[in-house]
């Protein structure tokens, strides 16, 4: 069978392109045609994630194992598509660049049966052009209130240990010390 990704640049701008490759393939081959399909030079180092159906992204999938343990860390080269994606999870980011953070969103549109002579991946089809420079990115926390989660119910005068003599004198520092 035959998985039709869209991958669409996660800007303002219609940017995409539309990839079929084979479902047994892998992660990492996934990668490679979506580094050729938009023209990157393949150079840079770039993750797969796992989201939700809201773009949650989710668990990281590497290009390397960079773990503690070699060999503990799952890699793209690990995953065939089949293993990871299907009817019931379409939906995956991929982020090239850690720099400059290009980010795609890439959903699987459709599972179609191969067609003869075809050489897979291929291109499909191919909209916009890609910008010079990477579309910025807003980082927002879930959690609106995030610093509430360390609030620990200190007050001032918790916090003025040294009732207003900053000569540290009681507490061992000497001037002199080298």
């Amino acid at each position: 069978m035959i998985y039709k990704f869209r991958a669409i640049l996660d800007a303002e701008e219609d940017v995409f392109r539309d990839i079929a490759i084979q479902e047994e393939d892998t992660l990492e081959d996934l990668h490679n045609a979506i580094v050729n399909a938009f023209g990157f030079d393949g150079l840079e180092v770039a993750s797969f994630y796992t989201c939700d159906d809201q773009w949650n992204q989710e668990e990281e999938i590497p290009m390397f194992d960079s773990g503690d343990v070699p060999g503990e860390m799952k890699i793209m080269s690990d995953y065939p598509l089949n293993q990871l994606l299907g009817e019931d999870q379409t939906k995956i980011i991929y982020v090239y660049d850690f720099i400059n953070m290009w980010t795609f969103l890439v959903e699987l549109a459709a599972i179609e049966d191969a067609e003869s002579g075809v050489i897979y991946p291929n291109l499909l089809f191919s909209h916009g052009e890609l910008p010079n420079v990477a579309p910025e990115k807003e980082f927002e926390a879930e959690n609106e209130d995030f610093y509430s989660e360390f609030e620990d119910d200190l007050d001032e005068d918790d916090l003025d240990m040294f009732g207003g003599d900053d000569s540290f004198e009681d507490f061992g520092f000497e001037e002199n010390w080298n």
